[in-house]
């Protein structure tokens, strides 16, 4: 019987600049497969080609531009194409004629990026059990079969473009632990992450854009037997309007002082 692969351990990155990119492919991979470098060279290489054919489509004006990377440290979606078809992986749209068996049964796959606006991170399947591999978290989270249909179309509905990753993925990283020092990169156990995730989940902060799994932590977590009877669409209505309800109020106390200042004006003013 195979064993489970890197040991059982987990390989998650903690964001460093705006390397989103670098990390959820490392993690599609689990493991430090690629640099910001490795992409920045993919990027470049990109670009070149694109310039040429533009030539030699007869456009006069090429742009020196890159549309593959940004200088901030951004990377198209064609950079992590390019990045996991090293590793025979084939990225393909959610939305797509061919990804349509996994639309209806996510849970047969084995990994999907997730981008919105300047952030990509992944989720993905190791030794059978489902991990979102965010960046932004301090520790993979766990998603449990039961949700991950409805997670991902909780997603699509706020405008997340997903993508399904497809092939042979590496069974172990060949890289040893002294090359692993990129800064963000760690190994940890199912349980490690689990402890850490609960730690960060027990002091309150702020929720960002990526914030679904973090909705839906607690509903993730319950029996699924007590959950069966609960018709798919009102789940997915339920994660939406909690959702909704964590997206941050206008704020309020500046105009609240204002207020109270004029207020204190006026009154001051007809004593004198």
């Amino acid at each position: 019987m195979e064993g489970p692969s890197n040991g059982g351990m987990l390989y998650h990155e903690v964001q460093e600049s705006k390397l989103c990119a670098v990390h959820c492919v490392n993690t599609v991979l689990q493991g430090p497969f690629f640099s910001e470098f490795d992409l920045a060279a993919l990027a470049s290489d990109l670009d070149r080609k694109e310039r040429q054919m533009m030539l030699e489509g007869g456009q006069g004006f090429v742009s020196e531009e890159s549309h593959n990377v940004s200088l901030d440290g951004d990377f198209s979606i064609q950079v992590l194409e390019k990045a996991l078809e090293v590793w025979d992986l084939q990225v393909i749209p959610l939305n797509s004629p061919v990804a349509e068996p996994a639309q209806i049964d996510p849970e047969l796959e084995n990994a999907f990026i997730c981008h919105l606006q300047d952030h990509w991170f992944c989720i993905r399947k190791v030794n059978g059990e489902w991990y979102n591999f965010d960046s932004l978290y301090a520790a993979p989270e766990h998603l449990s079969k039961f949700y991950l249909s409805a997670y991902l179309d909780t997603l699509k509905g706020f405008g997340w473009s997903i993508f399904l990753v497809r092939g042979n993925f590496p069974k172990e990283c060949p890289i040893t632990s002294s090359e692993t020092s990129n800064g963000y990169g760690q190994w940890l156990l199912p349980e490690d992450a689990e402890r850490i995730t609960k730690s960060c989940n027990s002091v309150p902060r702020p929720p960002h854009r990526t914030d679904p799994n973090r909705q839906i932590s607690d509903l993730n977590q319950q029996n699924p037997e007590t959950l069966l009877d609960v018709e798919d669409e009102d789940l997915k209505a339920a994660i939406a309007a909690s959702l909704m309800d964590s997206s941050p109020a206008p704020a309020t106390d500046e105009a609240g002082t204002s207020q109270n200042e004029n207020k204190k004006s006026s009154e001051e003013s007809a004593r004198d």
